[in-house]
Protein backbone atom coordinates (compact mmCIF):
# COMPACT_ATOMS: atom_id res chain seq x y z
CA UNK A 1 0.00 0.00 0.00
CA UNK A 2 1.18 3.53 -0.79
CA UNK A 3 -0.29 7.02 -1.09
CA UNK A 4 -0.41 9.45 -4.02
CA UNK A 5 -0.70 13.19 -3.50
CA UNK A 6 -2.71 15.43 -5.82
CA UNK A 7 -3.05 19.20 -5.88
CA UNK A 8 -5.08 21.47 -8.11
CA UNK A 9 -5.55 25.22 -7.98
CA UNK A 10 -7.74 27.02 -10.42
CA UNK A 11 -10.73 29.24 -10.99
CA UNK A 12 -13.73 28.40 -8.83
CA UNK A 13 -15.86 28.63 -11.98
CA UNK A 14 -13.88 25.75 -13.54
CA UNK A 15 -14.06 23.69 -10.34
CA UNK A 16 -17.84 24.15 -10.32
CA UNK A 17 -18.20 22.34 -13.67
CA UNK A 18 -19.34 19.12 -12.00
CA UNK A 19 -19.93 17.26 -15.25
CA UNK A 20 -16.23 17.34 -16.07
CA UNK A 21 -15.38 16.10 -12.56
CA UNK A 22 -17.27 12.82 -12.99
CA UNK A 23 -16.06 9.82 -14.98
CA UNK A 24 -18.08 8.89 -18.04
CA UNK A 25 -21.41 7.42 -17.04
CA UNK A 26 -21.98 3.71 -16.75
CA UNK A 27 -25.18 4.17 -18.70
CA UNK A 28 -24.73 6.48 -21.69
CA UNK A 29 -27.78 8.26 -23.02
CA UNK A 30 -29.82 6.37 -25.59
CA UNK A 31 -28.66 6.85 -29.19
CA UNK A 32 -31.86 8.74 -30.02
CA UNK A 33 -31.13 11.45 -27.37
CA UNK A 34 -30.80 15.10 -28.31
CA UNK A 35 -27.57 15.74 -30.26
CA UNK A 36 -26.44 18.30 -27.64
CA UNK A 37 -26.70 15.69 -24.89
CA UNK A 38 -24.81 13.10 -26.93
CA UNK A 39 -22.06 15.62 -27.70
CA UNK A 40 -21.81 16.68 -24.06
CA UNK A 41 -21.38 13.03 -23.03
CA UNK A 42 -18.66 12.56 -25.66
CA UNK A 43 -16.89 15.73 -24.44
CA UNK A 44 -16.97 14.59 -20.81
CA UNK A 45 -15.81 11.08 -21.72
CA UNK A 46 -12.84 12.53 -23.61
CA UNK A 47 -11.94 15.17 -20.99
CA UNK A 48 -12.21 13.30 -17.68
CA UNK A 49 -9.30 10.84 -18.05
CA UNK A 50 -6.82 13.49 -19.25
CA UNK A 51 -7.87 16.46 -17.12
CA UNK A 52 -6.23 17.35 -13.80
CA UNK A 53 -9.54 18.85 -12.63
CA UNK A 54 -10.34 17.21 -9.25
CA UNK A 55 -12.89 14.41 -9.49
CA UNK A 56 -16.03 14.39 -7.36
CA UNK A 57 -15.07 11.06 -5.74
CA UNK A 58 -11.58 11.09 -4.22
CA UNK A 59 -10.70 7.56 -5.39
CA UNK A 60 -11.30 8.65 -8.99
CA UNK A 61 -7.98 10.52 -8.89
CA UNK A 62 -6.58 7.07 -9.67
CA UNK A 63 -8.26 7.33 -13.08
CA UNK A 64 -6.37 10.53 -13.90
CA UNK A 65 -3.07 10.71 -15.79
CA UNK A 66 0.10 9.78 -13.85
CA UNK A 67 1.36 13.32 -14.50
CA UNK A 68 -1.30 14.56 -12.04
CA UNK A 69 0.49 12.80 -9.17
CA UNK A 70 2.47 15.31 -7.10
CA UNK A 71 4.15 12.70 -4.92
CA UNK A 72 4.08 9.07 -3.84
CA UNK A 73 4.87 7.81 -0.35
CA UNK A 74 4.90 4.45 1.37
CA UNK A 75 4.42 5.97 4.85
CA UNK A 76 1.32 8.00 5.75
CA UNK A 77 3.46 10.42 7.79
CA UNK A 78 5.43 11.48 4.72
CA UNK A 79 2.26 11.97 2.70
CA UNK A 80 0.83 14.14 5.46
CA UNK A 81 4.11 16.10 5.65
CA UNK A 82 3.63 16.95 1.96
CA UNK A 83 0.05 18.05 2.66
CA UNK A 84 1.26 20.25 5.54
CA UNK A 85 3.72 21.97 3.18
CA UNK A 86 0.94 22.60 0.68
CA UNK A 87 -1.34 24.03 3.37
CA UNK A 88 1.44 26.27 4.69
CA UNK A 89 2.16 27.56 1.19
CA UNK A 90 -1.48 28.55 0.61
CA UNK A 91 -2.61 29.48 4.15
CA UNK A 92 -2.27 33.23 3.64
CA UNK A 93 -4.53 33.00 0.56
CA UNK A 94 -7.41 31.14 2.27
CA UNK A 95 -10.52 33.30 2.16
CA UNK A 96 -11.47 32.41 5.75
CA UNK A 97 -9.38 33.34 8.80
CA UNK A 98 -10.52 30.08 10.45
CA UNK A 99 -8.65 28.07 7.80
CA UNK A 100 -5.55 30.23 8.21
CA UNK A 101 -5.32 29.35 11.91
CA UNK A 102 -2.40 27.00 12.58
CA UNK A 103 -4.35 25.12 15.30
CA UNK A 104 -7.11 24.36 12.79
CA UNK A 105 -4.59 23.21 10.19
CA UNK A 106 -3.00 20.92 12.78
CA UNK A 107 -6.39 19.31 13.46
CA UNK A 108 -6.90 18.83 9.73
CA UNK A 109 -3.53 17.18 9.19
CA UNK A 110 -3.83 15.02 12.33
CA UNK A 111 -7.16 13.76 10.99
CA UNK A 112 -5.53 13.11 7.60
CA UNK A 113 -2.79 11.04 9.21
CA UNK A 114 -5.37 8.95 11.06
CA UNK A 115 -7.39 8.27 7.89
CA UNK A 116 -4.34 7.30 5.87
CA UNK A 117 -3.24 5.02 8.69
CA UNK A 118 -6.27 2.79 8.21
CA UNK A 119 -6.18 3.00 4.42
CA UNK A 120 -8.65 5.82 3.86
CA UNK A 121 -8.36 8.76 1.49
CA UNK A 122 -8.12 12.45 2.31
CA UNK A 123 -9.65 15.23 0.26
CA UNK A 124 -9.47 18.89 1.25
CA UNK A 125 -10.77 21.96 -0.51
CA UNK A 126 -10.30 25.64 0.25
CA UNK A 127 -11.60 28.79 -1.35
CA UNK A 128 -8.84 31.23 -2.11
CA UNK A 129 -9.01 34.89 -2.99
CA UNK A 130 -10.16 36.16 -6.46
CA UNK A 131 -12.42 33.40 -6.46
CA UNK A 132 -10.09 30.50 -6.85
CA UNK A 133 -10.14 27.03 -5.34
CA UNK A 134 -7.43 24.75 -3.93
CA UNK A 135 -7.99 21.00 -3.93
CA UNK A 136 -5.57 18.67 -2.11
CA UNK A 137 -5.95 14.91 -1.99
CA UNK A 138 -4.05 11.96 -0.60
CA UNK A 139 -5.27 8.74 -2.18
CA UNK A 140 -4.39 5.31 -0.84
CA UNK A 141 -3.43 2.96 -3.63
CA UNK A 142 -2.96 -0.76 -4.21
CA UNK A 143 -5.71 -1.23 -3.27
CA UNK A 144 -7.98 1.73 -2.62
CA UNK A 145 -10.64 0.90 -0.01
CA UNK A 146 -13.39 2.90 -1.74
CA UNK A 147 -12.60 1.60 -5.23
CA UNK A 148 -10.48 -1.56 -5.03
CA UNK A 149 -10.91 -2.31 -8.74
CA UNK A 150 -9.07 0.87 -9.78
CA UNK A 151 -5.50 0.21 -10.84
CA UNK A 152 -2.55 2.24 -9.62
CA UNK A 153 -1.85 5.00 -12.17
CA UNK A 154 1.89 4.74 -11.56
CA UNK A 155 4.18 2.28 -9.88
CA UNK A 156 5.26 3.32 -6.41
CA UNK A 157 9.00 4.02 -6.43
CA UNK A 158 11.24 2.51 -3.79
CA UNK A 159 11.92 5.98 -2.40
CA UNK A 160 9.35 8.75 -2.10
CA UNK A 161 9.10 11.26 -4.87
CA UNK A 162 7.61 14.73 -4.75
CA UNK A 163 7.06 17.65 -7.02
Amino acid sequence: MHHHGYAWTGPKQRFDQDGFRRPPGLHPPPPDSRPELLQRCRDVAAAFPVSELPPIQTAHWLMKPPAAIRGTWEEPERAVAWMKKQLAAYATRFDSPVYQDSAHLTLVTDSAAERLGWGGDVSLGFYLERPAFLSLALVTCSPNRAAPALACPARAPAAATTR
